[in-house]
């Protein structure tokens, strides 16, 4: 059964600032910046959470279902896709605006300045889960127009479906109550470290009462790992453990981190999709998010579903 994969789709546009954004931003003067970063390097990416995610859902050997909207300039990116396997049946083209667009300028420590044109996908409601002709046991709910992420979030849920809350970048755009309905009967809700701590500040709820509304909780904390927490709400998760730390696996080399949550989320999907233990999909999200950040662009990683399997098996001793 195949997995549902909603989120933005963009256009990236990747700059690489050959210094550090620190000796350029004056804490003194935080309040007025005026700054122009010299970029040397420009590339066109492919990209967008809801596509990311789809294109690794699809490396560990799963047909997603992609559910968005793009603008009149999908042409190259659509052909991308077909070239890539993946199905374009439920994306919805508006010819009356561009796709989203992301601007992504990354310094010598691997921090990034974005700027994000939203473009269609504001109009992502449009693109409806009633439209979906094909089954799915599981759905994400990653950043996306803000009506299309509260109305995909409520279907999953009243059609029984396996739901993960991902609200990524798009955290801001919720208040307090709405994020607290967003997450509220989620199998997994997922977030890095710093959206965990925009969680409990906006919700005004403590981690226990977070977990006691949602299956797992799942908190990536960059070169410290990830960390799941056993919830007890209504919808119910095959997790192992009341708490699990795993780490990362270190990669040779860092060459572009953009994409690589969206890489370990897939993960996630797998265990939820093929009922095995979440921990063994976090394990499945360091690795495929390890390959991912050593090669450039958030769909870089070219790598075949025995490819991978064969890696996992190399590193973990075991395959799943």
């Amino acid at each position: 059964m195949s997995i549902l994969c909603t989120g933005s789709i963009a256009i990236d546009q990747i700059m690489v600032f050959p210094d550090h954004f620190k000796n350029h931003i004056l804490p003194e003067k935080i309040d007025s910046v005026n700054v122009s970063f010299y970029v040397p390097s420009l590339e066109k990416r492919y990209g967008g959470t809801g596509a990311n995610i789809a294109y690794h859902v699809k490396i560990l050997g799963i047909d997603p279902i992609l559910l968005a909207t793009v603008g009149s300039d999908f042409g190259t990116y659509a052909q991308w896709m077909d070239d890539h396997g993946i199905r374009r049946n439920w994306i919805k083209t508006f010819d009356d605006v561009y796709t989203s667009q992301c601007f992504i300028t990354t310094d010598l420590d691997h921090n990034q300045i974005n700027s994000f044109y939203p473009g269609a996908m504001e109009r992502s409601h449009e693109a409806t889960l009633a439209s979906v002709d094909e089954d799915f046991s599981v759905g994400i709910v990653s950043p996306n127009g803000k009506q299309g992420m509260i109305d995909y979030a409520a279907a999953l849920k009243a059609a029984g479906k396996k739901c993960v809350i991902d609200p990524g970048q798009a955290m801001g755009i919720f208040d307090g109550e709405e994020l607290t309905a967003l997450l509220d009967g989620a199998s997994v809700y997922i977030v890095n470290d710093y959206e965990w701590s925009m969680t409990l500040e906006k919700t005004g709820l403590s981690e226990d009462e977070i977990a006691a509304r949602v299956g797992a909780i799942v908190v990536t904390r960059g070169g410290e790992g990830s960390r799941l927490r056993k919830g007890s709400g209504a919808a119910t998760v095959n997790i192992e453990n009341d708490q699990t730390d795993v780490p990362v696996i270190a990669a040779d080399e860092i060459v572009d981190p953009t994409g690589c949550g969206d890489a370990y989320r897939s993960g996630i999907l797998y265990a939820l999709a093929k009922d095995i233990p979440l921990e063994t999909g976090a394990r499945i999200g360091s690795l495929i998010g390890s390959l991912k950040v050593r090669v450039a662009g958030p769909q870089g990683l070219e790598l075949d579903t025995a490819g991978f399997k064969a890696a996992y098996q190399k590193v973990y001793g075991e395959g799943f």
